[in-house]
């Protein structure tokens, strides 16, 4: 059994009522994250809550649940009240723990409700270093192995790594840390070749002219590095899709997702929310619950077979 590791970090938003608001059938909600504060996830559901109470016309409340990568979380809402007064920000990580440390509560348990937000992946190097395109790296690596980095065994961005060896054909040293910051000093440093990882976190580093972006793993280039091309566009078919979004337990009722599918669309479109996620290159990517939960399912599906392949699990 999961020892509870529970964080209590609340916000409690103010809020006036709406069209939205006469459909929600409670007057607080409780999102919760597996992040600690100040974490990408945590921020994300900060923020959200600001922008979302007035539109759904309830309080809102931040909760951090920490423990077990995400399983202590997952547990938590998978017991919830199906009434949508407990809910979870999603990210990658809740799928990563369901297939890999056979929780007692996993991704099955919980039932998608929307998605928000794309968090862009990017391949980067030092801005030091000699490279200075992906291609140049990619000589590299076809000429010497090369050494890329991950922040984690069991990551998208490790997935997002094999991949592109896979398209590329080369056999570079996928090297993994135990967190992006060990990854960004071996980026720096010139250990590693090349890293991968959000943007909203290497921001302050290419800020800084300590990082060069040499390519994006979006579908798209990222609105606000339009010069950078995607490694699709490179000639390497490969892109991933960093999501951060809302689940909730199994069987919510359908006035509370209705509720949720209608208030997102006019929280993105909030002119200070959106200067918020625009200064994180974070890229609005809404969708309803059937969509979303067909997402996640094929992401599972893609996730559980990349680490089949990569020897991660059997």
């Amino acid at each position: 059994m999961l020892k509870n590791c529970l964080t209590a970090t609340a916000i409690a938003i103010s809020f006036g009522g709406t069209a939205v608001a006469q459909d929600y059938p409670v007057k607080s909600v409780t999102l919760v994250t597996h992040s600690s504060p100040g974490a990408g996830g945590d921020v994300f559901l900060r923020e959200l809550a600001k922008a979302l109470s007035p539109v759904l016309g309830v309080n809102v409340v931040v909760e951090n649940i920490t423990g077990g990568s995400g399983a202590t979380a997952m547990a938590h809402i998978a017991k919830a009240p199906k009434d949508g007064s407990i809910l979870y920000g999603t990210t990658p990580t809740f799928i990563y723990t369901s297939l890999l440390s056979d929780p007692e509560y996993s991704y099955k348990d919980l039932d998608p409700v929307v998605n928000v937000f794309e968090d862009p992946e990017m391949i980067f190097t030092s801005a030091k270093g000699p490279f200075k395109t992906l291609e140049d790296a990619m000589t590299k690596a076809r000429e010497s192995r090369g050494t890329w980095g991950a922040a984690n065994p069991a990551s998208l961005e490790r997935q997002s790594m094999e991949m592109l060896k896979t398209a590329s054909g080369v056999n570079a040293a996928v090297v993994t840390h135990e967190g992006g910051g060990d990854m960004m000093i071996n980026v720096l440093n010139g250990t590693l070749d090349i890293g991968v990882g959000e943007m909203q976190e290497l921001k302050s580093q290419v800020e800084a002219g300590q990082v060069r972006i040499l390519a994006a793993l979006t579908a798209e280039r990222v609105a606000d590095y339009p010069d950078i091309p995607t490694v699709k566009e490179l000639g390497y078919d490969v892109a991933v899709r960093k999501f951060r979004g809302i689940a909730g337990p199994k069987d919510l009722p359908a006035d509370v997702i209705a509720a949720w599918e209608a208030a997102i669309p006019q929280v993105l479109a909030k002119p200070e929310f959106k200067t918020w996620y625009e200064t994180n290159s974070l890229r609005p990517d809404f969708m309803p619950q059937s969509q979303y939960r067909n997402f996640i399912n094929g992401f599972a599906d893609q996730t559980s077979d990349f680490l089949r392949s990569a020897g991660v699990t059997q």
